[in-house]
């Protein structure tokens, strides 16, 4: 159980009444407590939404209090601190505010945050500001920028590589994703004459040889602010590669929760072969609901050479892919060539050069048994009207054989992971509205922990059964194209209009993102189009603290090997932008599984309260329920129990342990100490802002997006079922 923390709330003294110093020698001062919980003032932007849904994602406690909304918190003294066991404690470790001030002029809130930043060295990150001296900076007026970055380059700054943001190689490159649409919008300027500023990120100011800042820290008044003077969203890429270093500045490196980025990818029905698109019909040959009776299955199936290729090109990338099997397919391939396989014996010589997954036997689909004489399918049924299932028997044969096939084969296998053919067996809409009901128990019967699921239908991690699911990221790399013209061509024929030859899909579906104004080239468009668009969108969810894996098909290894210039948009290009102790963690199925799990159980933890961390001086406490993996991120050097702590990952330390029936108690090194004033034992003071007013004529934007400038939110809106989890066959 969780232990209770006595709390009595001081209401006498300078420190709670006006948060100003206290009176007396500082050596009578017990050294405060800081609460491991950031404080987030949101406007309702998109900014504060980006930098909640970073803390979210690492498992980052912190509360928020929305400024639109009517009766919400106020924001006062003993809001923000207290006293604990005769102790001075801070409830927040850092203050994240839309800009440098929302709030009207005189305001005791501000004034509030103000005093407590100085009596406690508490840093602030203003999410969006105009460039102006009450934050450090000159108006961009007076020789700077104000206006769109997209496709424009910034830089990391030496202060910054050596500061918060060290773990980036330097450039950050701005999105621009679609020139009609204005995604991004900035200003530009330089540090304000007598301001202790020191820029962090830079960009060159359009017409001029001059940089301005992007994201400096603002010294002052004994506070200090991370000023950022461009707008952003959750999911630009731009946020992205500077979301851990904001985070790592306003804590110290001290945290709650962790973050790395993760790329993992499944290769689907390796020994089997894939049937081919048909762009004539528009359908695929062989799938349930390509009907015609003149359609013929053309498959698709790697080579020897193919398997050579992908040895290859794993070496070149230190990157290994997880290949998920049907072990029929080799069998199969063996009765009709008269027992030979030239694939499945290379594959076979090289089985520990790659991960295996079982992915059944012969890739049947496990739900309901589907009645294909209309279209789309739907579940068959007895005459009493209920529903018919695939059995528990069949599906234990289809997991046992093919487990045991690939023993036989000398595959380096983990046997509690399983992909099934398509994901079947679980719910698929609208035709199967819930899972088999023979499933749990035939995964039980062969011992499953992991079961692969779609991500675009599933998003959540759930039980079936003994097992837990690890959703997958389809790509928009089809399992029935082996060549880029095929690709092209089914992806017009989803992405287009009915009038231009295309499903409609777009047109039933009109926020669905992946939409085409107009056919590709055939001969143009693969390479132009999808292969930057599926690399930005998988780079995406590698850059969000997202371990789930990809998963992309044998046929897309094979003839044209469309899947390679993807893949190695995503690799090349995360190379090039950070430095090489920030590498991308490449887990295999059960280790992404558990990863979710425990961040499953942490977030449920935060949420019902049961967690309580803090700081005082070198020494962070963490109580938490008996069992619970508890995740901090903290500085190199920092120890638990006496021995070294966490993994080391950009610069810092992270990872998992298990609480105990006491608190953990984690010591930080002697260089994290706080820097204080030596006399009065509190941060030391520099001169004050500013406090120029806004010249005439100048409007102060900082809380807006300008108009015109649309920031993308997310590729599927919510609501919309991405298109990619039905053409791509698990």
């Amino acid at each position: 159980m969780k232990r209770t923390i006595r709390t009595t709330v001081v209401t006498v003294g300078a420190l709670i009444a006006a948060l100003g110093l206290p009176a007396g020698p500082a050596h009578a001062d017990p050294v405060p407590r800081i609460d491991l919980r950031v404080l987030v003032v949101s406007d309702g932007g998109p900014s504060t939404d980006a930098i909640a849904a970073e803390l979210a994602a690492a498992g980052t406690p912190y509360t928020t209090v929305d400024l639109t909304q009517p009766g919400r918190t106020v924001i006062d003294a003993g809001f923000l601190a207290d006293t604990v066991d005769s102790r001075p404690r801070a409830k927040f470790q850092a203050v994240v505010l839309p800009d440098d001030n929302p709030f009207p002029a005189g305001s005791a809130e501000m004034a509030a945050l103000a005093a407590y930043e100085r009596t406690y060295d508490i840093p602030q990150v203003d999410a969006y500001t105009y460039a102006r001296p009450e934050a450090g900076l000159q108006y961009p007026v007076d020789g700077g920028y104000a206006g769109s970055l997209d496709g424009r380059q910034a830089q990391v700054t030496a202060a910054g590589r050596s500061g918060p943001f060290g773990y980036l190689d330097g450039a950050v490159p701005f999105e621009d994703n679609d020139p009609s649409v204005g995604e991004s919008w900035a200003y530009l300027s330089r540090p304000a004459a007598g301001a202790d500023f020191t820029p962090y990120v830079e960009a060159a100011i359009p017409g001029r040889t001059a940089t301005g800042t992007l994201v400096g820290e603002y010294r002052h008044d004994g506070r200090r602010e991370l000023v950022v003077t461009f707008v952003y969203n959750r999911y630009q890429q731009q946020f992205r590669l500077l979301a851990r270093g904001i985070v790592e500045w306003m804590t110290g490196g001290v945290h709650l929760g962790a973050s790395r980025n993760y790329f993992s990818v499944h290769v689907d029905d390796v020994f089997a072969a894939d049937d081919r698109w048909n762009s004539t019909l528009d359908c695929t040959p062989g799938d349930v609901d390509c009907t015609d009776p003149n359609a013929t299955p053309d498959p698709i199936r790697m080579t020897a050479a193919d398997v050579d290729h992908a040895a290859a090109w794993q070496n070149s990338k230190d990157f290994t892919l997880d290949f998920a099997y049907n072990g029929a397919g080799s069998v199969d391939h063996r009765e009709d060539n008269g027992g030979r396989d030239p694939l499945a014996d290379r594959l076979i010589a090289r089985r520990g050069e790659f991960r295996w997954i079982n992915h059944t036997y012969s890739h049947p689909f496990l739900g309901c048994v589907q009645d294909i004489s209309v279209v789309p399918w739907k579940c068959a049924t007895d005459t009493d009207g209920s529903i018919r299932w695939t059995s528990r028997n069949d599906i234990s044969d289809e997991i046992a054989v093919n487990r045991v096939w690939g023993q036989i084969a000398g595959l380096p296998l983990v046997n509690d992971e399983l992909v099934t053919g398509e994901h079947s067996g679980m719910k698929v809409l609208p035709q199967q509205p819930q899972d088999n009901p023979h499933l749990a128990p035939a995964l039980g019967d062969n011992g499953i922990a992991w079961l692969g699921s779609d991500n675009s239908r599933e998003p959540a991690q759930r039980r079936v059964g003994p097992a837990t699911t690890v959703p997958r990221h389809p790509m928009n790399v089809f399992y029935n194209a082996g060549r880029a013209a095929e690709q092209v061509d089914e992806y017009n024929w989803i992405y287009t209009s009915r009038a231009q030859g295309g499903s409609g899909i777009c047109e039933d579906n009109p926020g669905t993102t992946t939409c085409l104004p107009a056919p590709l080239d055939t001969a143009t468009g693969y390479a132009g189009h999808i292969v930057p668009l599926e690399t930005r969108i998988a780079l995406g969810h590698a850059l969000s603290n997202d371990p789930k894996p990809h998963f992309i098909h044998q046929s897309n290894l094979a003839e044209d090997r469309i899947a390679y210039p993807v893949l190695d948009g995503v690799l090349d290009g995360y190379r090039a932008l950070f430095t090489d102790d920030t590498p991308l963690v490449n887990p295999r199925m059960r280790d992404i599984g558990a990863e979710l799990k425990r961040r499953g159980d942490w977030r449920a933890a935060l949420g019902a309260g049961q967690v309580t961390a803090y700081r005082v001086g070198t020494t962070v406490s963490v109580d938490a329920p008996s069992g619970l993996a508890v995740t901090a991120t903290l500085p190199a050097g920092s120890t638990l129990r006496g021995a070294a702590f966490g993994q080391a990952y950009a610069g810092a330390v992270s990872g998992w342990t298990a609480s105990g029936s006491t608190p953990l108690v984690f010591t930080l090194p002697a260089s994290a100490a706080p820097v204080a004033d030596a006399a009065t034992g509190r941060a030391k003071v520099t001169r004050p802002a500013p406090r120029t007013r806004v010249p005439a004529g100048v409007t102060d934007p900082r809380t807006r997006v300008p108009a015109g400038v649309t920031l993308p939110q997310a590729r599927v809106p919510a609501g919309v079922t991405d298109p990619v989890g039905h053409s791509a066959d698990g």
